[in-house]
């Protein structure tokens, strides 16, 4: 990476380097404010994603310390709007949960050098209690640890080993099938699948298998031809052709019927569609990723599933670990949403201490909206405190 020609008129003549901090922590923004100091450094701190915007506007940055969990837009989102806005800033990715800087490059510039060597003496271990959002290429800080995937909280060795795998098979053409139970975020990681993959650019369609009924299945999945059924008053493809060049999501495979299920199979071996009353064959280039929360395996023993059809989908398994199974991850999880839903608003450690112990049934979706909860319960006030939860 090669340091920007204003950053490298700033080393030669010693003038500060211009810095801008943006992060909606202030415990993190004070220790990083108490290690980068001048002379060498001119540190001005944001606490959104807007107000950065209004700060690079008015004043001339040049470094940004990205702390990637902002609360009013999306990290990677952000960046790229300031490195269209403001092409010459060097943007440096914090680890939200330590501190560090996310060095993505071997050979880091010197601006970045000296930072990272300001800001490891001494352990800022516990200077966040978020928990970072992948904001493009994977990243590492001192090791192998990946620290997410956009929309997924979580540093626990279980969710470590979940981006590992996505972003592996991510690359590929490769069936991908996602199992874990209801609530663990299978969803986001079909979203990442295909937000990582070559087809980014194309079409992500989503069919949830257990949401439609039935008898309109078929339809909605290959189309259907004009006059095949009553009402049937024109031709109309299938989400699956809606799909060409991208992803197709099949959510809730497991509640697929049989009589579709041969249909299915053959789509996959073929790459290609017949519209319900139709005779013309249709070729799709559509790759395809599966999620559920049944055991097909299990399913498929019992003649409730195809046994062929649940091979031909589990090329790549990629498991979600319950919460109860992550229990490092609660605390993370609970402040995000807590930021999400009532910026600003301060937790009692007593929020922490009955929410650790809490078995979570439902998963995230039942942690989130335990938060959402608490948010309207606290009607306007700034801690939120154990009468706040219901569980």
């Amino acid at each position: 990476m090669t340091a920007p020609p204003l950053l490298k008129a700033r080393a030669e003549d010693q003038q500060p380097v211009h810095i801008l901090l943006v992060s909606p922590n202030p415990r993190l923004r004070l220790q990083l404010r108490e290690k980068i100091g001048a002379p060498r450094w001119s540190m001005t701190e944001a606490g959104s994603g807007a107000e950065a915007l209004e700060q690079l506007a008015s004043r001339c940055t040049e470094v940004l310390l990205l702390d990637p969990m902002l609360p009013d837009i999306v990290a990677n989102e952000f960046s790229a709007m300031v490195l269209q806005r403001f092409p010459s800033i060097e943007i440096l990715t914090l680890n939200a949960q330590t501190g560090h800087l996310l060095l993505a490059n071997a050979s880091p510039t010197p601006v970045a050098s000296q930072l990272t060597d300001l800001i490891y003496r001494g352990s800022i271990a516990d200077a966040s209690q978020y928990s970072a959002v992948r904001t493009g290429s994977p990243v590492r800080d001192g090791g192998e640890a990946r620290t997410g995937l956009r929309g997924m909280v979580g540093s626990s060795a279980p969710m470590q080993r979940v981006y590992q795998l996505t972003e592996m098979v991510a690359r590929s053409e490769t069936t991908v099938l996602i199992t874990g139970e209801s609530g663990t975020g299978k969803d986001l990681v079909a979203q990442a699948i295909h937000m990582i993959s070559p087809r980014a650019k194309h079409p992500f369609a989503v069919v949830n298998c257990a949401a439609i009924p039935e008898a309109l299945l078929e339809a909605e999945l290959f189309g259907y031809a004009k006059g095949a059924f009553t009402g049937a008053m024109q031709s109309r493809i299938g989400r699956i052709h809606a799909a060409h060049g991208g992803t197709l999501f099949l959510d809730e495979i497991g509640d697929m019927p049989l009589s579709l299920q041969s249909k299915i199979l053959r789509f996959l071996e073929q790459g290609e569609v017949q519209r319900l009353g139709g005779n013309d064959n249709l070729k799709v280039d559509v790759r395809v990723v599966a999620a559920t929360n049944a055991d097909l395996k299990s399913l498929s023993q019992q003649k409730l599933f195809r046994e062929d059809l649940y091979y031909r989908l589990a090329v790549f398994p990629v498991q979600l670990p319950p919460l109860r199974e992550r229990e490092e991850d609660v605390l993370v999880l609970v402040e995000t949403f807590a930021q999400k839903f009532c910026p600003g608003v301060r937790i009692a450690p007593e929020v922490f201490d009955l929410l650790r112990t809490h078995t979570w049934p439902g998963n995230v979706r039942e942690l989130r909206n335990t938060m959402e909860r608490a948010a309207i319960l606290l009607n306007g006030e700034r801690v939120l405190s154990a009468r706040h939860i219901l569980l």
